[in-house]
């Protein structure tokens, strides 16, 4: 299949992962034969595949991980993860931003990056359960020379709770917090998004705070990378249609794109040429 020589390196493994995942394994002569790459090429992405913990390799080809749903890795393992992809689609979701709006960022390593852009938008105020975004804020904030805090900087509020390993807070106080307040926009981070579970976390008390964003939010931005397209957690907080727009990297499968613009009414691809303007969103 010609059409394939061209892919870049992350559209190729992507690929890669959405048949090994729709078929429980694939053998390297399957690849180079549909991708009409090399050998070396495939071996080469079933070890960058390998590297992020999505496939496991064996003799001959690959087969999915199966991670326990329960499995809830820390923030410094998943820093680590698909960092170009997380700076693509933070940049691309600060846009949604406006000046002046109220706004939700929930825990996790795309919405750390992506508070980073948020920065330049001027008087936002920002309610978070993330104890690393709160740290961006905080630092931005400090007083420069003349003692003075920078015009038009945030205004950050902590939620409180129990720290997850992911450095989230969550329980009945950060719920609590959360309850009594309404945003323009939330900015989701999520560990797994499918068709069947909707959106899933390992995490209970992280799905009940979580669940808790969702029903405070005039619009609900999910931001995530192309790899947690098909992932499912052990509790589901939210259905894809209460999604207005998910922002994801243009790593995403042409499978998943077709399966994603049947359930929701705004997909984003951040990255490459230029941002594709999510459908339906005006």
């Amino acid at each position: 299949m010609t059409d394939h020589q061209n892919l870049l390196a992350e559209q190729r493994r992507a690929l890669i992962l959405d048949e090994v995942r729709r078929r429980g394994g694939v053998r390297v002569n399957e690849l180079t034969r549909k991708l009409n790459v090399s050998d070396m090429t495939v071996r080469r992405d079933l070890d960058a595949l390998a590297r992020q913990g999505v496939v496991e390799k064996v003799h001959g080809g690959a087969v999915p991980v199966v991670e326990a749903s329960t499995h809830e890795p820390g923030f410094e393992a998943k820093s680590a993860l698909e960092l170009s992809a997380k700076e693509d689609i933070a940049r691309a979701a600060a846009r949604m931003a406006a000046p002046g709006s109220a706004i939700a960022l929930s825990g996790g390593t795309t919405t750390f990056a992506l508070a980073h852009h948020l920065l330049e938008v001027p008087d936002l105020t920002v309610v978070t359960n993330s104890v690393r975004v709160a740290d961006v804020f905080h630092t931005a904030q400090r007083p420069g020379p003349t003692g003075a805090p920078r015009p038009g900087a945030a205004t950050v509020v902590l939620t409180g709770g129990v720290r997850t390993p992911s450095d989230s807070l969550v329980g009945p106080v950060a719920d609590q917090a959360i309850r009594s307040l309404h945003f323009d926009v939330l900015f989701l981070g999520v560990h797994g998004i499918s068709v069947e579970a909707g959106l899933s976390t390992p995490n209970l008390a992280e799905a009940e705070t979580n669940r808790r964003f969702v029903q405070a939010a005039r619009r609900v931005v999910v931001v995530a990378d192309h790899t947690k397209w098909g992932t499912v957690g052990l509790s589901s907080f939210a259905e894809l249609t209460e999604v207005d727009t998910l922002v994801t990297d243009a790593g995403l499968s042409p499978r998943a794109r077709e399966e994603i613009a049947e359930h929701l009414p705004g997909l984003l691809l951040a990255g490459g040429s230029g941002d594709e303007e999510p459908e339906g969103d005006g």
